[in-house]
């Protein structure tokens, strides 16, 4: 696929851009460098490859579920002002 100087003042006409002469040009030379590019890499063959989710086999390093911290609520709730029913109650914001 090829751009035409028509299809990128188009384009910059639809974004609401305003582009000059050797802006669209230059556009033009960009966007179709990146379309020969795209062409390029679909015209691999890549029957019987998986898909990846990142280019080096990267695993994310898990542990185990357990908590590993003590409940600190009553602690916590102490220096509150107030406490009902371990909720701390703040006054009404928004009527």
């Amino acid at each position: 696929m090829s751009l035409t100087l028509e299809d990128i003042r188009r384009i910059a006409h639809l974004a609401r851009i305003r582009i000059d002469a050797d802006e669209a040009a230059r556009y033009q030379s960009q966007l179709n460098e990146i379309f020969h590019l795209i062409e390029q890499m679909q015209a691999v063959d890549t029957a019987g490859i998986e898909p990846m989710a990142h280019a080096r086999d990267v695993y994310q390093r898990l542990r185990e579920d357990v908590v590993t911290e003590t409940n600190r609520r009553e602690a916590f709730q102490a220096v509150a002002p107030q406490v009902e029913d371990g909720l701390y109650l703040v006054p009404k914001v928004i009527e």
